[in-house]
């Protein structure tokens, strides 16, 4: 996989394949099209190059170690889709994420959703109020859903 540059869907697939694009270390941007509901799990793992993903509005699911280690990664802008939840380590080790935008509809984090991700800090991603919840500290004990107070919270701190 370590020769693909461009990824290009089928049209009318809803999910993107568990480690489809696993370790393609020259792949740099990414558009998921329209119609997609889940990013599998370990679908972009280790894209070393990845700079840029576009999301679609349909997008509900992240699953677990989708993102993991693309250490080039600056931000990631999930607000005009609606996902509803971030699975584990979906994007632990992304060292180079400083920001991170998620929609309303958010409602579940899985373990360590952004685990050594040094860069992001509360202020430039609305879910810095997880420390603790699971989603940012790799020391998290629990991993709750994400409550309407929280969201409600996080609305308030934009």
């Amino acid at each position: 996989m370590k020769q693909v540059t461009k990824v290009v869907f089928l049209l009318n697939i809803t999910k993107v394949g568990d480690n489809v694009c696993y370790y393609a270390s020259n792949l740099v941007a990414v558009d998921i099209p329209k119609g997609i509901t889940i990013i599998g799990t370990g679908s972009f793992i280790r894209c070393s190059s990845l700079k840029h993903i576009t999301f679609p509005k349909s997008l509900k699911s992240i699953s677990s170690f989708s993102f993991y280690d693309c250490f080039r990664l600056e931000s990631v802008d999930l607000l005009h889709t609606n996902v509803l939840a971030l699975g584990e380590h979906a994007f632990r080790d992304c060292t180079s994420l400083r920001e991170m935008t998620v929609p309303d509809s958010l409602q579940k984090l899985g373990l360590n959703v952004f685990g050594n991700c040094s860069k992001l800090v509360p202020s430039t991603i609305d879910v810095g109020i997880l420390r603790g919840r699971g989603g940012y500290d790799e020391y998290d004990e629990d991993v709750p859903d994400v409550t309407s107070e929280v969201v409600a919270y996080l609305r308030s701190i934009q």
